[in-house]
């Protein structure tokens, strides 16, 4: 099978090319696992903190890809519920142990032995991949191949962000960033709480615009001020300037959650912090770590409900590297796709 795979850590200002195109065996599931054969998989920021060494690999090479799309092509022989043919999704968390107190608390997330897709075991860069079953999610049918694959991470991990915030109907919700993530959380925002109004913080011009166009009642840079305190913002950048800026934007009592697994080198923007301004007032800042199986089931539920469309790039396999690239130097719009054949 083709696949595109990360053989060492790099930095893609130096290395624009991390990836390599290769021919591997196709996997052979284990007792409770699926093969699926890949039609399509999303590419996240994750695989450029990956690349580049803010979330390394357990081990090298690895095949990246966390929002993988495809079809079951071969069952485990304890593999009961899912049937070859059936269409499904594998998102970013590959397994847990579902014995620790994490687990049984229902945050798998924060299980201590969590395995992440395309970072711990190989993901969805490539024509097949193997997942246990019961970490596979049926895909309405409301989506495409292509459609559906942003959904399992950047919109799975942005519904959690939001259901995080706390936010009630009616109150002010700030997005810092707008990428593949926030632009989907924006339309969760109006379709579950159609009363409150949503603020867009971007560098890009494009991403404003774009922001305002999907709906949002303002936009501005980074660093402005909104026209009123935000109740709760969501922010999905790499770096930390936009945390100190969010925090003043915050009403009191409001509270910052920041959907990102690592944040990049531009620490000095946290001596920026002035505490009256920042963090008094009973501000609250959360993280978010990963997501667990029940945040994807119920997020795919609601976007087909509410037939959520993400906005979506489309790239071949083979592109692989020009897709993250794009990502690295922000030429975003909406969440970018590689087409499996």
């Amino acid at each position: 099978m083709k696949a595109m795979v990360l053989k060492q850590l790099c930095d893609l200002k130096e290395n624009q090319v991390p990836l390599e195109l290769m021919e591997l065996p196709v996997p052979v599931p284990g007792d409770r696992e699926i093969l699926l054969k890949v039609s399509a998989c999303g590419v996240c920021h994750t695989e450029l903190d990956e690349i580049e060494g803010r979330t390394p690999p357990l081990r090298l090479p690895i095949v990246p890809g966390h929002q993988v799309v495809g079809r079951v092509e071969a069952l485990g022989n304890k593999v009961n519920v899912i049937k070859i043919g059936d269409r499904v999704g594998v998102a970013w968390i590959f397994s847990a142990c579902g014995h620790c107190k994490f687990c049984l608390a229902g945050n798998e997330n924060l299980c201590p032995v969590f395995t992440a897709t395309g970072r711990d075991a190989n993901g969805g860069y490539a024509q097949y991949m193997t997942v246990a079953s019961n970490f596979a999610y049926a895909i309405p049918e409301t989506f495409s191949d292509v459609q559906a694959a942003p959904l399992l991470c950047a919109g799975a991990i942005g519904y959690r962000s939001l259901r995080l915030t706390g936010l009630k109907d009616g109150q002010r919700l700030g997005l810092t960033g707008f990428g593949a993530s926030a632009h989907l959380v924006l339309k969760m925002a109006q379709h579950r709480y159609p009363n409150s109004e949503v603020y867009v913080f971007a560098r890009s011009a494009k991403e404003r615009a774009f922001a305002e166009q999907l709906g949002a009642v303002w936009s501005g840079d980074t660093v402005e001020r909104a026209p009123n305190k935000l109740d709760c913002i969501i922010d999905t950048t790499p770096a930390w300037e936009p945390v100190v800026e969010a925090l003043a934007n915050l009403e009191s009592g409001g509270r910052l959650v920041i959907n990102a697994i690592r944040k990049e080198g531009d620490k000095h923007s946290l001596l920026n912090l002035d505490y009256p301004l920042h963090l008094w007032q009973e501000k609250e800042l959360k993280s978010v770590a990963n997501i667990t199986r029940r945040d994807v089931k119920e997020f795919l539920t609601m976007a087909a409900e509410m037939k959520l469309q993400p906005e979506v790039q489309v790239f071949a396999l083979e592109q692989a590297n020009k897709a993250l690239l794009e990502l690295k130097t922000g030429n975003i719009r909406g969440a970018k796709v590689l087409k499996i054949d």
